[in-house]
């Protein structure tokens, strides 16, 4: 499986800690595992097991925490190992195993000892440890990995599986890793959704027995329930009080997480690649290494670890996540599939008067056998159509230069339409049963990237457009069919096909930014169908949901904002909802701001404000993009929203507020309170965005820190004033 070797290859590290041989007559190894504020503490029993005897906040003294165990007096543990590291099953486990394994003589059973371990600083900020573990009988080792980082407090775990036997052995279950908390009580925030209702929360005590989280879906895994979590301790976090756990897997296919209560009253959570219709078959000496698990602990509330969790993916995850992003007009909600030459060239005309960086060309320009007019035809042809585009894009790409703006352009490279030459050329290259009926999702199927020439084949789509188009600024790469009657012509052990497919698309994503490794590219999948830290690695920003209502989307981003930084979401004004251009605006400033509107349709008013929007944005878009997030106000318990993003200095900071209600009279009846501020500071208020000939009822008085946290600033949000966006700025 596709492996994260950041850190771990090419790295001249030096050696904290020489591997260590213990048997299993030695006594008990600690071994603490800590960020700036946490610690993951592992220790070895007296039969040289591995398992987790604490997780939270870090103690001055190392050596207490050999003592932790003897603390808790709980009912009596009757295996030894419910508290494992890495769970197996066939033993003594009596609860959910991480690992599950058939050996090559047929035996069903695993014990996994500890051998040695090795930490490693791989810079100023982060460290591997590395754990083996082997079974005394068999010849069979995993290997257990801990990548921290320090100043985030944000761990990333996974593991490498490998054994010598005589004959292959079949994995069953291949966790990438598992979680040991103990807690009074706790409660799960999970999501669901479909398409334009992704990220509806639901938060839930967790009870005894096993809660899963999982998708069998294929691509797109997340359409349903993405695959990020939080776990509150003892109480339901707030945002700025209580221990919650974010959890995460890098992985963009079918995943499993599974949460389980068990007779002590203790939380495992195991979490990997679903192992649905996937048991794999390993050959000796073959490793399998599995994506991925990300954690991160707060004790001062859900505020504190998404900051935390931004700053980890600016850093270290997300593609240029500190770099720049381009604003855009997209043609999509204008023509859709209508369009030709003549209409695109008079968009990137509107494209300049707007003011935004690029223009963005959708579906529909490809294909001529089987012309793209609708979604039902072309996909999978992807020469320029010769009657919408007779000079092909180069034409375009040119003429958004003459513009002074840069040019995008849509494409779907895992898909097919039937209806097409790729399918009638290459029937074999398609994810299908042969002997079953052909289901359709959005009238398409999937490619199969299990295949070396589809894979050859997808990659080539990309370069060629940039070979004919070396000017080609930005690709939309989008997703919007699920795996359906799952069988690979290519492959013979067809258990292997959803882990392989996801493998698949890797290697293609990492050939193109070998290739080609600054162009921006957005993750779309339909809406937020294939978000994750893994896909991540290859785009600069993803599409939250197709759902582009102004009011829908401060819900969707108010949740999307808990797991991935502003900079990430790709938030278009649209026509969607019947809010006025200002409010549509001003909510889609809370990211990476672009438009999808008819241009020469906006009466002089409304194109004045996008024009004067555009240029706010600009000048306050490395706040939003890099700055702390406070989430002040939920809309789901209030009339207003409110959201505030301040740089690291304390200086400045901008603060959107939305009516959510549209009951009488309601509004911002009291002050809402900031966060993050410098007490001792003072600031001045602004307000940003203005409609033409609107005044602004934000006076200019200054206020300490003090009492913006403590009491509060009205921004005066009613009917009249549905969306107000305001400058805090630090005076002498």
């Amino acid at each position: 499986m596709q492996k994260n070797t950041r850190g771990l290859m090419g790295i001249a590290a030096i050696t904290l800690l020489s591997f260590l041989q213990q048997d299993v007559f030695s006594q008990n190894i600690t071994i603490p595992v800590e960020t700036q504020h946490n610690a993951l503490v592992l220790q070895t029993n007296a039969s040289n097991n591995l398992g987790i005897v604490y997780l939270g906040p870090k103690l001055a003294d190392k050596k207490e925490y050999e003592n932790i165990p003897a603390m808790y007096k709980q009912t009596a543990e009757y295996t030894g190992v419910a508290n494992a590291a890495y769970a197996t099953s066939g033993s003594r486990n009596l609860f959910e195993p991480a690992i599950t394994v058939t050996h090559a003589d047929g035996n069903g059973s695993l014990d996994l000892q500890y051998v040695k371990h090795e930490t490693k600083k791989l810079d100023d900020n982060t460290s591997l440890l590395t754990i083996i573990t082997k079974d005394p009988v068999y010849d069979f080792e995993v290997k257990l990995f801990y990548k921290t980082y320090f100043r985030e407090d944000v761990t990333e775990q996974w593991s490498e599986i490998k054994h010598n036997e005589k004959g292959n052995v079949v994995l069953q279950k291949f966790a990438s890793a598992g979680l040991y908390l103990k807690a009074d009580n706790f409660y799960l925030r999970q999501y669901h959704g479909d398409w334009a209702r992704e990220m509806q929360p639901e938060e839930t005590r967790i009870t005894h027995g096993i809660k899963t989280l999982d998708s069998k879906l294929g691509t797109r895994a997340d359409l349903f329930q993405p695959p990020v979590f939080m776990v509150s301790l003892n109480k339901p976090a707030t945002e700025d009080e209580g221990s919650v756990l974010y959890g995460a897997l890098e992985w963009s296919g079918n995943f499993r997480i599974d949460l389980e209560l068990d007779n002590q009253d203790n939380l495992r959570i195991i979490a990997g690649v679903n192992n649905h219709a996937s048991p794999y078959t390993l050959k000796p000496g073959e490793v399998f290494t599995t994506p991925a698990f990300l954690s991160v602990l707060s004790h001062k509330g859900k505020g504190e670890a998404s900051r935390q969790l931004h700053a980890w993916a600016r850093n270290y995850k997300l593609l240029d996540g500190k770099g720049n992003r381009l604003t855009l007009l997209n043609n999509w909600e204008s023509t859709y599939f209508d369009f030709n030459e003549t209409k695109l060239k008079a968009l990137l005309k509107d494209t300049k008067e707007l003011g935004v960086d690029m223009f963005l060309l959708d579906d529909g320009w490809f294909a001529n056998k089987y012309p793209r007019n609708d979604d039902h035809a072309g996909l999978g042809d992807w020469q320029e159509n010769k009657s919408k585009l007779p000079n092909g894009v180069a034409s375009l790409v040119h003429e958004a230069e003459n513009n002074k703006v840069k040019f995008g352009i849509w494409v779907e490279p895992e898909m097919v339409n039937p209806k097409s030459e790729l399918y009638e050329k290459h029937p074999d290259w398609v994810v299908k049963q042969p002997k079953r009926p052909e289901y359709y999702f959005r009238n398409q199927l999937v490619l199969d990237l299990t295949n070396p020439q589809v894979q050859d084949f997808v990659f080539g789509v990309i370069d060629n457009l940039f070979t004919k188009n070396p000017n080609l600024a930005y690709i939309k790469w989008d997703c919007n069919a699920v795996v359906y009657n799952a069988y690979s012509a290519h492959l013979t052990n067809q258990a292997h096909f959803y882990l392989q497919y996801v493998q698949g698309l890797y290697s293609v994503l990492q050939r193109i930014r070998k290739k080609y490794p600054t162009v921006p590219m957005m993750l779309c999948s339909g809406g937020g169908g294939r978000v994750d830290y893994a896909a991540l690695q290859y785009f600069t920003e993803f599409w939250p949901s197709d759902n582009t209502d102004p009011l829908e989307r401060i819900f969707m981003q108010w949740e999307y904002s808990y797991f991935y930084p502003a900079i990430s979401t790709s938030n278009h004004v649209t026509d969607w909802g019947k809010q006025p251009i200002k409010y549509r605006t001003d909510v889609a400033m809370m990211g990476k701001l672009g438009f999808d509107i008819v241009v020469n349709k906006l009466n002089t008013n409304d194109l004045k404000f996008c024009q004067d929007a555009l240029k706010t944005y600009n000048a306050y878009k490395p706040i939003i993009w890099q700055g702390d997030q406070y989430r002040l106000q939920d809309p789901g318990d209030n009339s207003v929203a409110a959201m505030m993003y301040l740089n690291a200095e304390k200086n400045t900071g901008i603060l959107f507020n939305y009516l959510v209600n549209n009951r009488y009279d309601a509004g911002s009846e009291r002050p809402i309170r900031m966060k993050g501020l410098d007490p001792e500071k003072r600031y001045q208020l602004k307000e940003l965005n203005l409609y033409p000939g609107t005044p602004s009822t934000i006076g200019d008085k200054t206020y300490t820190g003090e009492f913006l946290m403590t009491v509060g600033y009205n921004p005066d949000v009613k009917a009249s004033r549905a969306s107000v966006v305001l400058e805090l700025k630090a005076v002498e």
